[in-house]
């Protein structure tokens, strides 16, 4: 007689993440990651590095596990999410993680329509918060960070490492350049560009393209400051 067992595999272990930038957009990206596995269960969180080590060792039951040299010298495969609000700080971090053994996680809140038949592009290490709506034709590059309630329109562009405050909103066929900010509430309708490194103040309503390396604040948004 042939006896037979009935035995379930083991589940395949979630691949681990961590977030690099221990401040409050770090615990917000927490949260985010949290919701991500409460619809589907996608990440084992493992912790948070810093070059700034924080007040205390443990954020909201997860670890301070070091600086970059740490996370560069892990032994172990882990996906990283840079919770950094500022473009040109996040590309120096990017650029800084040069382990193997690192791969940059791309985070969408799970309520956020993001269908294939939308047609949007999204590159490695984007986020993507609660709230934010994206339309069809839309492209972000690296490390693009559209916080609570961003709007992005029709065929618009964010190159890489650009960021949008809270219910910042981008027209269709709008591009935002590298490393352009948006903060709360700006805007920049149809069709204007903004140029890379450009900061459009919280408020502001881009009505016409923008160059390169300014401040611009107002309604309709104007330049008050060349940046060096």
């Amino acid at each position: 007689m042939t006896l037979s067992t009935n035995s379930t595999p083991a589940p395949e272990p979630l691949p681990k993440l961590v977030i690099f930038g221990a401040g409050g957009l770090g615990r917000e990206v927490l949260v985010l990651a949290r919701q991500i596995n409460e619809a589907r269960p996608t990440w084992e969180l493992t912790g948070f590095y810093d070059d700034q080590a924080p007040a205390n060792p443990t954020i909201h039951g997860l670890p301070y596990l070091g600086n970059a040299a740490a996370l560069n010298a892990t032994t172990e495969d882990l996906h990283v999410s840079i919770a950094v609000g500022n473009g040109h700080s996040r590309a120096a971090i990017a650029g800084s993680l040069t382990s193997p053994r690192l791969r940059f996680a791309t985070l969408v809140h799970p309520a956020v329509a993001c269908q294939p038949y939308q047609h949007i592009e999204l590159g490695e290490g984007c986020i993507v918060g609660q709230g934010c709506i994206l339309t069809t034709d839309i492209r972000l590059g690296r490390h693009v960070l559209l916080n609570l309630g961003c709007t992005i329109g029709h065929d618009a562009v964010l190159d890489d490492f650009c960021s949008l405050m809270p219910h910042a909103n981008v027209g269709g066929e709008a591009h935002l350049s590298t490393g352009v900010y948006l903060g709360t509430n700006a805007t920049v309708i149809n069709q204007v560009r903004i140029g890379a490194r450009t900061i459009v103040g919280a408020g502001a309503v881009a009505v016409r393209d923008l160059p390169a390396d300014c401040t611009a604040v107002g309604v309709p948004a104007t330049v008050i400051k060349m940046h060096a």
